[in-house]
């Protein structure tokens, strides 16, 4: 793989799911695609991206998906999380009749968004409040993973020390020093493997549903009904954030946008 593959990747990868691949080591881009390279019988690199970047063929959904499954990071897309803190936070915090709060995480992964969202309500919201984060991944694997909330020191670069040392515990595990987010943020943070093209158990009404750069891996009859299901599981006014190369264009009439693939809920 060369220099400008992993270039033209890099820059593929940020444009439709947000994640930079900067940092990361270009032999596990390698490893990711050389599958699908001998999948699809492609002669080397180049074969292969002439193959997958032609949009209208099926290879590219398979190109993302190697990248980008199970690839987070703590504050992707950050603008959600401001929006959490700053518009979100005070309009629930106006409503002085509430004091409870549910958010759903859907698609997880490995916890990195769960968590994110429990450090922004963290010192935000008023401590006498019942606030709890669902967190579903399809992914029994990484839903085992996130309940646990222990990642390498390295995952935790793009945080600021303060957080850092605010909601994380170094452990050692296996001789090795890990962080593990602080016992305070798992215990409001529930993991569940779920996949949503199946049965809802859940009952209850959220305040918000996080759904980024999941949909996009749908056909678009699909999403409108997954689209739909998230808004029968909202409070009124609640929101619904989804990717930033996402988007529920004429899909479904039950949201309105206020930007930044923030999405509220009108009917």
């Amino acid at each position: 793989m060369s220099k400008k593959n992993f270039n033209i990747i890099s820059e593929v990868i940020y444009k439709h799911s947000g994640i930079v691949l900067k940092g990361i080591k270009e032999d596990m881009v390698y490893s990711r695609l050389s599958r699908r390279i001998r999948h699809t019988r492609c002669q080397g690199f180049d074969d292969y991206l002439s193959l997958a970047l032609k949009r209208e063929g099926s290879e590219f959904v398979h190109f993302i998906n190697a990248i980008t499954t199970n690839l987070t990071s703590f504050f992707r897309e950050s603008h959600h999380f401001d929006f959490i803190k700053n518009t979100a936070i005070p309009e629930w915090i106006s409503d002085t009749q509430r004091k409870k709060l549910r958010i759903w995480s859907a698609g997880c992964s490995t916890g990195e968004e769960a968590y994110s969202t429990a450090i922004t309500l963290s010192g935000n919201i008023p401590k006498h409040w019942d606030a709890k984060i669902l967190a579903t991944d399809i992914d029994t694997n990484v839903v085992v993973k996130g309940q646990a909330g222990v990642y390498a020191e390295d995952r935790l670069s793009n945080l600021s020390s303060k957080l850092v040392s605010q909601h994380f515990d170094k452990v050692a595990i296996d001789g090795a020093t890990k962080m593990q987010v602080r016992k305070s943020l798992r215990d409001i943070t529930f993991f569940k493997p779920l996949n949503l093209l199946q049965d809802w158990p859940m009952t209850g009404l959220f305040e918000m549903i996080f759904c980024r750069n999941v949909v996009i891996y749908f056909d678009k009859p699909t999403q409108k009904i997954l689209f739909n299901r998230f808004a029968d599981l909202l409070v009124p006014g609640g929101y619904l954030v989804i990717g930033h190369s996402e988007s529920m264009y004429k899909l479904s009439d039950r949201f309105t946008s206020i930007g930044n693939t923030v999405y509220r809920k009108v009917k």
